[in-house]
């Protein structure tokens, strides 16, 4: 008899250590299930455009060719009118509210209102795009220039297209200077955390090249407009 009862005093000490350790199971896993739910569900990483070699960096910090990047993208379809600039100026203004500080998009208003009451918008298409030559990758030290770990400014060489109907009656070579700033406050709408703190001068013409001799000044016929 005291063989069987030992043996059951030893299956009910297993048992008990079977249901210590489920207990012991279970603690872990609700400390572990409320470390899980307390973490970032997103953690955005400024990766180089140009991955053919590797780079090591803080993951909070922004490489200047993403603060170019950035910058070129939200300007140019901030600056995109397809249709009418009536319309398509202030939807741009309220599609891209997340991407702008809010002193930029009172600026940038009030500058709608002065072109609308001007007649600059009014079955205009606009469009920008980078000219050949003068990108990031040409001059990457005078493209971005930090003046803090928050704070850029960043110079956009472009060349600015309208048309009015079918006839384009401007065709300016600019180069806008743009304040990007850290703003890592709306996640959910800016997952870049960068916005556009608007200019940080006036935009200034760019001169083209003189032609060739024998060539006309204007040889395309193509309008030159005189705000950018």
């Amino acid at each position: 008899m005291s063989r069987f009862r030992n043996e059951v005093l030893h299956l009910k000490s297993h048992v008990k250590t079977l249901r210590l350790g489920a207990c012991a199971l279970f603690v872990v896993s609700l400390m572990l299930g409320f470390g899980w739910w307390n973490a970032p569900r997103d953690l955005t990483i400024h990766v180089p455009p140009d991955l053919r070699s590797g780079s090591t960096r803080p993951w909070w910090d922004v490489p200047p060719e993403s603060v170019y990047a950035f910058t070129f993208y939200i300007f140019q379809q901030l600056n995109r009118w397809p249709t009418n600039g009536e319309e398509d100026y202030p939807r741009n203004l309220h599609a891209l509210s997340a991407y702008l500080t809010p002193e930029c998009r009172a600026f940038l208003q009030q500058d709608y209102e002065y072109r609308r009451s001007g007649g600059e918008l009014r079955q205009r298409v606009r469009g920008l795009y980078e000219i050949p030559g003068r990108g990031y990758g040409d001059d990457p030290i005078s493209r971005v220039r930090a003046i803090s770990n928050h704070d850029w400014i960043v110079t956009l060489d472009v060349s600015a297209d309208e048309y009015f109907g079918a006839e384009q009656v401007k065709r300016a070579l600019v180069r806008y200077r743009i304040k990007t700033t850290r703003l890592d406050v709306d996640p959910e709408r800016n997952p870049f955390g960068l916005a556009l703190d608007c200019y940080a001068g006036a935009p200034q013409r760019i001169e083209t090249p003189p032609p060739p001799s024998g060539t006309p000044a204007n040889a395309t016929g193509v309008p030159q407009g005189d705000t950018p």
